[in-house]
């Protein structure tokens, strides 16, 4: 454990990330842990959170907080001022709707609260309110209540595959089709039976189980694991999430101790021998959407402390290892769930399992999959599926929900189902790695001839921004580019997630606005450089502002 670490333990999911704090409570082999660092202990990464008091900077101090001389901190405050009057005039009616629902909202109060670091969130949202809604959607953009309209890159938290108007449709002609049936529920309607065959195609597994959502998906294939091999144990990785449900959710954020869920890190060694050895585990889960930052909480924001967030993908790195854990898991009966709520239908027609070449236990579906409407879908292998056992009447898995198989939702899911398999949907996979490489690529040359700190790392559509050089402040960056027209969610710069209705022309466009708006942030100042800094002594700048603030809490008041 180093300084770093506490840090960031103490800080970055408690202001952030709550679901991706792991726990190890198991010892996996003699003499050795399974994590080195807090970032895998939920258990004392939780008391650290709860050690650290809030305390903010005062208007002088919040420009200067990396030490910046007089003149420096004057064009920040003068480019933040700027910003100020700008939102307060583009986005007033946005902004005051939002303002007076947050009181009525605890999802807007939570997410207005860490847009960026808790030092600088008070200032913040006094002078540069975000909105929270919308009015209208086409194409790849979004408007607000003002007739702004903005490039959306927040792809509706993934749900946005196939672009905004083809859900609008989908959702239109479901509606029309069930018309006759209704709301009725318990009874299926026969569109049901189509969606199983389809899925069953596209997964490659025997059954299919439908939910509410992709957090209940998960909890149901967690749950027939553990059914059906008499084990307790979950083993999950690093930074991965699989919804807010508290097995799968250990650390920050979660009230109750995970007691079965173990926390190693991927790409691993030691981790397969871990597999290998024990003889209690149910399942192994996968979100491959951590392929881009392995063993790394979700980047958001708030915790962009420093500029040390880093993301890369490197397909045929993460391939080799699913088959290597694929192998250990068939070998020591282990179930191997992936859980493709996010990338589902995303990375490509069959998802993960066809992208990567490896096939799963148990595949967890969610977001685009029901054509816009809410769903969770477990797929899996017959034997796994199954929820009672035949020589023992009463020994059942339970799982039942009151709209789990809605008319609606199924509807719209089988005008999803049936597009992806006309040569059109088939057309949007073709070489659709190959598209959003060259458009990112191109992008962060353009950066790097501007001299510009800030760069894109993609998986296919699914990008993240990281930072080159040593700063306190790459979170304001979010703020310029929604002044640029750029919709985010509100994770900021963390997560960019494309439709695949972006044509070139449009990704140019974003292109533009990304590199003015990068142009606008230096040129006011924030990324100035102080010589003396590092990523590592931002860290301990702010653990001592923290020890400070616990022991001598009079001196920020």
């Amino acid at each position: 454990m180093n300084w770093d670490d506490l840090t960031f333990a103490s800080y970055g999911l408690g202001a952030a990330a709550p679901a991706s704090v792991a726990t190890v409570k198991w010892q996996l082999w003699p003499g050795s842990n399974a994590v080195r660092s807090l970032v895998g202990r939920a258990g004392v990464a939780r008391h650290i959170a709860s050690l650290v008091r809030f305390y903010d900077y005062d208007d002088d101090r919040f420009f200067c907080a990396d030490d910046a001389p007089r003149d420096i901190a004057a064009g920040r405050c003068a480019g933040f001022m700027r910003l100020s009057t700008l939102y307060r005039t583009r986005f007033a009616k946005t902004t005051a709707l939002t303002a007076d629902a947050a009181s009525s909202i605890p999802d807007l109060q939570f997410t207005s609260a860490y847009r960026v670091p808790f030092q600088f969130s008070r200032f913040v949202r006094r002078h540069l309110p975000v909105g929270g809604f919308l009015q209208s959607s086409a194409g790849v953009t979004v408007e607000d209540l003002d007739g702004n309209r903005f490039y959306d890159l927040s792809g509706s938290y993934g749900v946005n595959v196939l672009g905004y108007d083809f859900y609008k449709d989908a959702i239109a002609r479901a509606v029309e089709r069930v018309h006759a049936l209704g709301p009725v529920l318990g009874a299926y309607h026969p569109i049901v039976a189509e969606n199983v065959q389809r899925l069953r195609q596209i997964s490659g597994l025997d059954e299919v189980s439908f939910h509410m959502s992709g957090t209940e998906a998960v909890m149901q294939a967690v749950r027939l694991a553990r059914y059906h091999t008499g084990r307790r144990r979950i083993v999950r990785f690093i930074g991965a999430y699989h919804g807010w449900w508290g097995e799968v959710q250990p650390g920050i954020g979660n009230p109750v101790p995970a007691r079965d869920t173990v926390t190693l890190p991927e790409l691993s060694e030691a981790t397969l021998r871990a597999l290998y050895r024990r003889r209690d585990i149910a399942c192994v889960l996968v979100n491959p959407l951590q392929a881009l930052h392995p063993n790394a909480n979700a980047p958001t924001d708030s915790a962009l402390l420093d500029s040390a967030r880093s993301a890369h993908f490197d397909r045929q790195a993460y391939r080799k290892w699913l088959q290597r854990l694929r192998a250990i898991c068939s070998e020591r009966n282990i179930v191997l769930i992936f859980d493709e709520v996010f990338v589902g239908f995303r990375l490509a027609r069959g998802g993960a399992q066809e992208y990567f070449g490896v096939g799963a236990d148990l595949v967890t579906y969610g977001k685009t999959v029901a054509g816009g409407l809410p769903i969770g879908v477990v797929c899996g292998r017959k034997e796994l599926m199954k929820r009672f056992r035949d020589d023992r009447p009463i020994d059942v898995c339970f799982a039942r929900g009151t709209f789990n198989s809605h008319p609606y939702v199924m509807a719209a899911m089988n005008e999803f189902l049936r597009y992806i398999d006309t040569p059109q949907g088939r057309e949007i996979y073709r070489g659709l790695d190959r598209v959003w490489n060259e458009r990112t690529g191109q992008l962060n040359a353009w950066l790097t001839e501007e001299g510009l700190p800030v760069r894109l790392a993609n998986m296919s559509s699914i990008c993240t921004l990281c930072y080159t050089q040593p700063c306190r402040y790459n979170w304001m960056l979010q703020y310029y580019l929604r002044a640029e027209g750029l919709a985010l969610s509100w994770v900021g710069t963390g997560r960019l997630v494309f439709s695949l209705n972006y044509s070139d022309a449009d990704f140019a466009r974003v292109a533009e606005r990304l590199v003015a708006a990068a142009r606008s942030m230096n040129e006011d100042g924030w990324w100035w450089r102080n010589p003396r800094m590092t990523n590592g002594s931002i860290k301990r700048t702010i653990l001592k502002e923290m020890v400070a603030h616990r022991l001598f809490p009079s001196r920020w008041k």
